[in-house]
């Protein structure tokens, strides 16, 4: 089969052609016929078409002798399955422009390249970077070294020129002039300096004046008497602001801006950048010493809102962490609770069925709970393990109660208080007997000194005793001053003194190495009970000291050891502590915790100290 060509134009093209060779009406010509107009416009038709395929025919022919002389002849394709489709065919049928393009393209790989380079330059310049993202870092001239290396970019840098500098420019500028070039103010009003204010005008800026017929000031002027006025209304701001070099103002103003320490203050970089490096409190308290008088308090939620008790509670302890607090009363519940003074969220509780609790105490290395009741056994609940375990009665004694214990400092002995003067000695790892020591009354309280080396008792006889427990021997008994029977003891946690409670509501502060070495004269007596004292607590810098007594309502005082005063807005005038049965500080002084016949344990942050 032939390949035949078309020379006939397709209608459009007519057309067009006729509507060029259409003569355009003259407006000073005489209309003619419609028939006359008529035959000369098919004529023209007629005659464009003629020319049309003359021309046609003559370009063809034209174009056969010179394929003829530059190419050989195209061989007939015949109708049969390995014809060549018609794309294969188009292409090797080609003009030869197209062919001269492709030519060009070929011989000058680099001119391409250059050429698409450039296209993408200028489409990143309109449309952002399409296709690769920015990377900061590389300059113009790395780019050109590892294009030579590379003919293909990686990656594509928006070159266009701008005044600002690029982010890693400016980072790195900033990081060499640091400590070297003062804080730029963020927006500064050029129209300032140039404003002139009448503060004799305006009422409320009267104060401002510095002589009495003074009007009108300059604008530099005006803001720095602004600030001077805010500092003297507000003196307590001095922190915020750090000293630096004063301002560059005119010389007439010179004097009033040096007096002016905020304005030379917003200058400073260190100070600012001080606060903002790091999370500690911005505002602290110029000494650790408590002061007596007036104690700062403030309620908070109620430590068991969540799982109130169904009866008095007998034991509130804060764990080492600071952030865990139990609870226990006589409905056999042990509860826990993570304080954070605002929702005091339940983390567990557990019921003991057969026993009522009458005191709950971690171990001081937080890893195990003592919980005993009116019983002749107590019960271990494991913090780690989460497993509770019964233990007793103890062997070869026959107490029916062990109801108050005492545990040491290193978390080695608990102490119990047994029948007819007997304190019983357990280990607090294998939870047996080790041993037990012999008072001459009935044993009420217990102790231990703050390093665990030596115990404390006091109980029906009117004395304390002070034992050694390497030895386990009594080195020294002395009577407690104004005392019928002892009934409470506390020690220090870091000072050498000691607290004696009585059945008559009076209290007795003693220096241990004084007591001990005979002088048993108080340091202070404390009578501002008037029933029998239950309960004594230090804090953990001994400058306060809780005592409450049950019998009593609001029977509780707050005491500072430094001045050996009570602190006279506890307890508080407007809210009732009902009966008041135990009392603990966390381990660093923010929270004190108080437990009431009620159920309730009321929660309190002290403002003097800044953690929990």
């Amino acid at each position: 089969m032939k390949l035949h060509h078309h020379h006939r134009l397709p209608p459009p093209q007519t057309l067009t052609l006729v509507r060029l060779l259409s003569p355009l009406p003259s407006p000073a010509a005489p209309p003619a016929c419609a028939s006359s107009q008529g035959a000369v416009f098919k004529f023209i038709i007629i005659e464009s078409e003629v020319a049309m395929s003359l021309i046609s025919q003559n370009t063809s022919a034209i174009d056969r002798v010179k394929k003829s002389k530059r190419e050989p002849e195209l061989p007939r394709v015949e109708d049969s399955d390995d014809a060549p489709e018609k794309d294969e065919l188009s292409d090797v049928v080609s003009s030869p422009k197209k062919r001269k393009k492709k030519k060009k393209r070929e011989a000058d790989p680099e001119k391409q390249e250059q050429e698409e380079r450039e296209m993408k330059r200028l489409e990143n310049f309109l449309f952002g970077s399409l296709y690769s993202p920015v990377v900061f870092g590389k300059d113009e001239d790395d780019e050109a070294k590892d294009d030579a290396h590379d003919s293909s970019p990686l990656f594509v840098i928006d070159n266009t020129p701008s005044t600002d500098l690029p982010i890693y420019d400016l980072r790195k500028g900033i990081d060499d002039e640091k400590g070297n070039e003062q804080r730029k103010p963020a927006w500064v009003d050029e129209e300032d300096e140039n404003m002139n204010i009448n503060i004799a005008k305006v009422n409320r800026l009267r104060k401002l004046r510095k002589e009495e017929d003074e009007t009108i000031i300059s604008g530099s002027a005006y803001v720095s008497r602004l600030r001077a006025q805010h500092e003297k209304l507000n003196p307590g701001t001095d922190w915020a602001c750090p000293v630096s070099k004063a301002k560059n103002y005119s010389s007439d103003e010179a004097s009033e801006v040096e007096n002016d320490p905020l304005a030379r203050g917003y200058d400073a970089t260190e100070g600012v950048d001080d606060i903002l490096r790091t999370n500690e409190d911005l505002v602290m308290k110029s000494g650790a010493r408590l002061l007596p008088g007036l104690l700062e308090y403030s309620r908070l939620v109620d430590a068991n809102k969540e799982d109130p008790c169904n009866g008095p509670i007998n034991s509130v302890q804060f764990h080492r962490n600071g952030q865990l607090l139990l609870a226990a009363g006589l409905d056999k519940k042990l509860r826990f609770f993570q304080i954070d003074g605002k929702r005091n969220t339940k983390i567990q509780s557990i019921f003991l069925e057969d026993c009522p609790i009458k005191k709950a105490s971690f171990l001081p290395d937080g890893s195990q709970v003592i919980v005993s009741g009116r019983r002749k056994f107590f019960y271990c609940f494991d913090l780690v393990k989460a497993k509770c375990d019964r233990i007793g009665p103890l062997t070869g004694r026959e107490e029916k109660s062990l109801e108050v214990f005492e545990v040491s400092p290193d978390s080695s002995t608990i102490a119990f208080t047994g029948n007819e003067g007997y304190i019983l000695l357990v280990s607090a790892k294998t939870k047996s007997l080790i041993g037990t020591l012999k008072m001459n009354g009935t044993v009420r309280s217990l102790a231990f000194s703050k390093d665990g080396n030596q115990l404390l008792s006091s109980g029906g006889d009117g004395q304390i005793y002070h034992w050694d427990l390497r030895t386990m021997t009594c080195f020294h008994k002395g009577i407690d001053e104004g005392c019928l029977t002892g009934t409470a003891l506390s020690t220090s946690p870091v000072r050498d003194l000691f607290a004696a409670g009585s059945s008559s509501g009076i209290v007795n502060l003693y220096n241990t190495e004084g007591f001990v070495g005979g002088k048993h004269r108080p340091l202070k007596t404390i009578e501002n009970l008037a029933t029998e004292v239950n309960f004594m607590k230090f804090n953990h810098d001994a400058q306060m000291l809780a005592i409450c007594s049950h019998m009593k309502k609001n029977s509780m005082k707050l005491i500072h050891i430094p001045s050996f005063t009570v602190f006279s807005n506890w307890p508080p005038p407007n809210r009732n502590l009902h009966y008041p049965r135990c009392v603990d500080f966390s381990p660093r002084g923010g929270f004190m915790a108080v437990g009431n016949a009620a159920g309730t344990v009321l929660l309190y942050k002290l403002h003097h100290y800044q953690h929990a």
